[in-house]
């Protein structure tokens, strides 16, 4: 149940513009954002400082739109372009098909934009964590408090507070969540949320492969069991398996060399023979969805508004376009921020992001659906859309095409 927000007395203490709870990317750029419309904010984090500023790598890649990669500049966010990997086409597989749907492409075909090379680029989780923690050091406005958890909210006239569980007091005009999809602090507001443990578990691994991928991005779905092959620098992709318990702990046993040979086969020789490159990380997959975005001064911004099944690739940038939202909320025409709790404004974030990503949510939960159901009947489903979709397009909004323009609303 969550703790009820308590009214407390504030004395001598400044209560600050925002009050963002979760200081990865999303929470990061927010801030940036934030400040530069002279808003004064605090970021919280239960992580130490060091584990901030310089993080482990997680062997998460993450597939930033154009968009996407836009925003983060402007915020001030830089990403050498040594440190990305262009993607230029997005393939769909079901099961052993030899013919796949093209989702997106930078060649002509699917939905990527006309005259770049490119739908999108792969950058390393822990990269885009550096470069935006980097980018709020020393920034005016900007607080930073770490090594703290949140334990309960307040509430005043005018202000909702952060008590951390050193009995410390942040009071705020507004406070943000953005503290991930099982968001303590959407708890602590009372916000219900969908939260959906799948059972299944993803694995991640880089690997050198002998054969060059092209620079494509590839998906198969067959059953319980979903693989994906991200392309990276060089003749080397990242893995992404999504399987079930049992067959997650059964690679997880292998040696390297027996690793490699299996998913070598698992992966059709798309790429020829794989080694590996690179540890073997393992997650537990879940996906939510608040019910509803906002409450009295307070906002949920990333996955702690959706988190998003890997299938659609983009849950970060559906992150990053509810900041954007939420920036655009509020502010006045004018460009001033009067009141940045106010309920009005809050109510407009929450319009835009709710009418943006539920489309997005349906339709990726009725794929995964589809594609993990293993009956006959699905089977022949699967393979009518596929075809269907070669000549209609129906999943255009699912990828570039559809972030893209979602992504750039004002």
């Amino acid at each position: 149940m969550p703790q009820p927000a308590r009214d407390v007395a504030l004395k001598d203490v400044a209560i600050k513009d925002v009050a963002i709870v979760g200081a990865g990317p999303i929470g990061l750029c927010l801030a940036l954002e934030l400040a530069a419309l002279d808003l004064s904010v605090t970021l919280i984090d239960a992580a130490p400082y060091t584990a901030l500023a310089s993080p482990d790598d997680d062997g998460r890649e993450i597939a930033l739109t154009h968009a996407s990669r836009e925003q983060l500049a402007a915020a001030g966010i830089d990403i050498p372009a040594r440190q990305m990997a262009p993607i230029r086409e997005a393939r769909l597989y079901n099961g052993a098909s030899q013919r796949g749907m093209t989702l997106a492409s930078a060649r002509g075909e699917g939905h990527g934009r006309e005259g770049q090379d490119s739908i999108g680029q792969l950058v390393a989780n822990h990269v885009i964590r550096r470069a935006a923690f980097e980018a709020v050091q020393g920034v005016e406005h900007i607080e930073l408090v770490t090594g703290r958890r949140v334990s309960a909210l307040g509430a005043g006239p005018g202000w909702r507070s952060v008590l951390l569980d050193d009995q410390a007091q942040i009071p705020a005009r507004l406070v943000v969540a953005a503290d991930g999809r099982m968001s303590a602090t959407r708890r602590l507001a009372g916000l219900s949320a969908q939260i959906h443990d799948t059972g299944q578990r993803l694995l991640v691994r880089r690997m050198a492969h002998s054969r060059p991928h092209r620079e494509v991005t590839w998906s198969w779905f067959s059953g319980e069991r979903g693989l994906a092959l991200l392309p990276l620098a060089g003749d080397t992709a990242s893995l992404v398996m999504t399987l079930p318990p049992h067959d997650a702990e059964w690679l997880k046993a292998l040696s390297s060399e027996a690793f490699a040979a299996e998913v070598t086969r698992l992966y059709q020789g798309s790429v020829g023979e794989m080694s590996c490159r690179g540890t073997l990380h393992d997650y537990p997959l879940s996906v939510s969805r608040a019910e509803h975005l906002v409450a009295d001064r307070v906002a949920l911004v990333g996955d702690a508004a959706v988190g998003l099944h890997p299938v659609t690739a983009h849950g970060f940038n559906v992150g990053l376009a509810s900041v954007r939202r939420l920036v655009d909320a509020l502010r006045h025409h004018d460009k001033a921020v009067e009141d940045v709790g106010a309920p009005a404004q809050l109510a407009v974030y929450a319009r835009h992001h709710q009418r943006a990503i539920l489309p997005l949510w349906h339709a990726s939960r009725a794929l995964v659906a589809l594609y993990g159901d293993t009956r006959p009947p699905a089977r022949l489903v699967r393979h009518l859309a596929l075809g269907a979709a070669r000549r209609a397009g129906p999943l255009q909004w699912l990828m570039e095409g559809y972030l893209a323009k979602s992504s750039a609303r004002r």
